[in-house]
């Protein structure tokens, strides 16, 4: 197998595994503080990798990788979380869709600034129209008027498209579980003192869900997920593999028809084959 196509099937499992991040943010943040739930999955992510690199004695990063492992921690590990937990307080976890659908197209052109890739012209024809179609099939399904909702939502597709484009740069030289792990690792000291001092002053009446949300964002969202991610866009490339995130969105909706009985409807399977189609033609002229 080569390395593109490796690194496609782990950017896809990647997706796999964030697809249930909004909706777990979501029914995490009907009990939870949106402030508390970033530093505590922030916090618990952090201390399992810190056992992981304990454990597997890697060692430690470059100086020169501080700043990058920086920016990674501000987009992916606190500014993305927070940023959507604060929005998903506005807006539903449907409408915010409508922002998703734009992340593979800022991951791109992140991909350009940062790490120097050049897809072909055709690339941006394939991302735009996608980002289209997910933006415009989240309008259809329910639009939910909020500037503060649309705004905090934008800022986060902003930072964790950065956040995205850093670390598989680093990747390429640190390893992608490395990445995020040090990442974690390095705002582990805040998060945790953050988390202490947003606590809920009463653990009484915090449902069952909440619980759930909070320990999908922990351990899928905030780190395995990212294993697999980072992998895949250091070895398939940042551009192309990040339209997969095209996907998320469809990915969400058919588990939940699978596990909540939700109908499929007919636009869903249309407009997720024409994604599909984009997707195939932006890995087509990703290089």
């Amino acid at each position: 197998m080569d390395k593109t196509t490796e690194g496609w099937i782990n950017g896809l499992l990647g997706v796999l595994i964030f697809s249930g991040s909004l909706p777990a943010t979501r029914v995490a943040v009907a009990e939870f503080d949106p402030v508390f739930l970033t530093t505590a999955r922030a916090t618990i992510a952090g201390l399992l990798s810190a056992l992981l690199l304990v454990a597997m004695r890697q060692k430690r990063p470059q100086r020169g990788d501080l700043v990058p492992l920086l920016i990674v921690s501000l987009g992916v590990v606190v500014g993305f979380p927070l940023l959507t937990a604060l929005a998903l307080k506005h807006v539903t976890s449907a409408h915010s869709i409508v922002f998703v659908g734009l992340l593979p197209l800022a991951t791109a052109i992140f991909g350009v600034l940062r790490a120097g890739e050049r897809p072909r012209p055709l690339f941006w024809l394939f991302s735009g129209f996608g980002s289209a179609l997910v933006a415009g099939f989240a309008l259809v399904q329910g639009f939910s008027a909020s500037p503060a909702g649309d705004l905090l939502m934008l800022a986060a597709i902003v930072v964790c498209g950065l956040g995205y484009a850093e670390g598989a740069k680093l990747s390429r030289r640190l390893g992608g579980w490395q990445v995020i792990c040090w990442a974690l690792v390095l705002s582990l000291p805040v998060m945790g003192v953050l988390t202490l001092a947003t606590s809920p002053a009463s653990w009484n009446g915090i449902g069952e869900p909440a619980w759930i949300g909070l320990a999908y964002v922990s351990l899928f969202s905030m780190l395995i997920g990212f294993v697999f991610w980072y992998r895949g866009l250091a070895l398939g490339g940042i551009a192309g593999v990040g339209q997969l995130q095209l996907l998320q969105p469809f990915f969400g909706l058919t588990l939940a028809a699978f596990l909540l009985g939700e109908a499929v409807s007919m636009l869903m399977v249309a407009v997720t084959a024409a994604v599909v189609l984009c997707v195939a033609g932006s890995r087509r002229f990703a290089k």
